[in-house]
């Protein structure tokens, strides 16, 4: 009788020898799936279980196709988004500043404690929302939430949008506030965060930076980014009509991302940063959760930091669709990726 070792071995040598013949014949087709019903998880919080158990975003099949029809979405759930802030911000302990920097809209939201450590560092906040949605307070929730765990003062750029500004504005004002924000302090003591269009955003910047030679900043975070406009990506599938948020890679957020680029080529790495050069990243924590219909993107990034030699962390949450973990400071989930991140920062800023 072989022992098991050899067993393996041969077995191994067995697939090395039919793998070729077998990937020969094999066709490019897809695999049909069953349609099938997916419970809510058991595994997670109960807080988490009731975001996961909620209805398909309503409207995520019938996108607006005028600019006041997208100036009217992006105002109605702007109403909603923008109620849970200053609740959040008592909770947190973090004030908030209305403000502009060179031009540009921000907001200022600054702990009510900072350790001295980090009175001297800054986290740039790009927020969400497809390019097109949450305009002034409905960008705050996650600054918010940044602040409040990672007690650091955050600057969010509330950059121009359509349909009163299109590509390349949201970068353009982003830039405009980090090289300010170069002259406030060191850019080894700056970190920038954001999700979806915001984290796409995050990795534009650093692109232009490279371009513009500018400094890094000394750490990023990058929340589910909508890093390939070109629709790749296995969860682009797998996970559609699962994600209950973006819904499917032909929804409401794909049109919008069109919409903000007016023509523009969907692959410029300005926005499509996947297809830029990773090179020279600072060190980079990215965030997503299993349902996300952009897993795909925030793990291919992943790897493409990994391959630039960039040092890069991965948070998955079991469970959450497109940046929910973006949502409320009493999710226990929520809490955690933002523990985890603002420990990713702590670790790296100022070294």
């Amino acid at each position: 009788m072989r022992k098991p070792d050899a067993v393996r071995a041969f077995a191994a040598a067995a697939f090395m020898m039919l793998a070729p013949a077998a990937m020969a014949q094999t066709t490019l087709a897809p695999h049909d799936v069953p349609a099938r019903r997916v419970p809510v998880p058991d595994d997670v919080s109960p807080q988490l279980r009731a975001v996961i158990a909620q209805p398909l975003h309503s409207g995520w099949d019938t996108p607006p196709v005028t600019a006041e029809g997208w100036r009217r979405l992006a105002d109605s759930e702007a109403a909603a988004a923008a109620a849970v802030v200053e609740p959040m911000a008592r909770r947190l302990h973090v004030t908030i500043e209305q403000s502009t920097i060179d031009g540009v809209k921000v907001y200022r939201v600054t702990p009510e404690t900072i350790p001295t450590p980090n009175a001297r560092r800054l986290l740039i906040h790009l927020h969400g929302g497809c390019y097109v949605l949450n305009p002034g307070e409905a960008a705050l929730p996650e600054a918010v939430l940044m602040a409040g765990f990672s007690h650091m003062p955050v600057i969010s750029v509330d950059y121009r949008m359509p349909p009163t500004a299109y590509f390349p504005a949201a970068l353009d004002d982003a830039m405009t506030v980090y090289t300010a924000a170069l002259k406030m302090t060191k850019p080894q003591d700056i970190g920038v965060f954001g999700s979806s269009a915001g984290g796409a955003l995050t990795l534009e910047m650093m692109l232009r930076a490279k371009q513009e030679h500018l400094p890094p900043p000394g750490a990023i975070a990058v929340g589910t980014p909508m890093a390939d406009e070109t629709e790749h990506g296995d969860s682009m599938q797998t996970n559609a009509l699962v994600d209950n948020v973006l819904v499917s890679p032909s929804g409401f957020c794909n049109a919008a991302a069109r919409f903000y680029a007016n023509g523009h080529d969907m692959a410029d790495p300005m926005i499509s940063p996947l297809n830029g050069d990773f090179q020279g990243f600072p060190p980079t924590i990215l965030t997503t959760g299993t349902r996300d219909l952009l897993l795909s993107d925030t793990v291919r990034t992943h790897q493409k930091l990994l391959q630039s030699g960039v040092q890069a962390d991965l948070l998955v949450f079991e469970g959450m669709s497109h940046a929910q973990f973006t949502l409320d400071d009493r999710i226990p989930e929520d809490r955690q990726a933002f523990t985890e991140i603002s420990a990713f920062l702590d670790r790296y800023l100022g070294h």
